[in-house]
């Protein structure tokens, strides 16, 4: 019994860990064999609340095949209504990056509303780091994306 269960464990962790070296990205980002995008924050409060909120399962919705939570009934309606309007640029990968040639995961207390759009960074000094030419950064990662996921 425990050769049959090294045997799977080992398989297992085959399974997890083959992927080939430029393997693609998904076109949203979400946390290891997770299909939750924004970590979980609730897109719509960024534009209503002007900060990070976390969302709850109580309040769900899947678009695209990813799981997005709200902090309350209203803003699922709204976003039902528009997802366009609140999803994060990028799939929610660190725009800086995006901006550089690659992808990152983004950190939703990182954040900023740019013309109406909602981008997500990867930590504060990235953030800050993407502040000091936003317009560019943004230019930038428009022409990169989305055959970055590829790269």
């Amino acid at each position: 019994m425990r050769k049959l269960l090294t045997a799977l464990a080992f398989a297992l962790g085959a399974l997890l860990f083959s992927a080939p070296a430029h393997a693609d990205e998904q076109p949203v980002y979400t946390g290891l064999l997770s299909r939750v995008a924004v970590s979980g924050y609730d897109p719509v409060a960024y534009f209503t609340d002007g900060r990070p909120v976390r969302g709850t399962t109580q309040f769900r919705a899947t678009h695209q095949g990813y799981e997005y939570r709200f902090a309350s009934a209203e803003h699922l309606a709204a976003f039902r209504a528009n997802p366009a309007r609140y999803l994060p640029q990028y799939g929610g990968y660190c725009a800086w990056a995006v901006s550089q040639g690659y992808t990152a995961s983004a950190d939703p207390t990182n954040w900023r509303i740019v013309d109406g759009r909602l981008y997500l960074n990867y930590n504060d000094e990235i953030q800050r780091r993407w502040e000091q030419n936003i317009p560019g950064h943004i230019r930038e990662a428009n022409a990169n994306w989305p055959s970055v996921l590829s790269r």
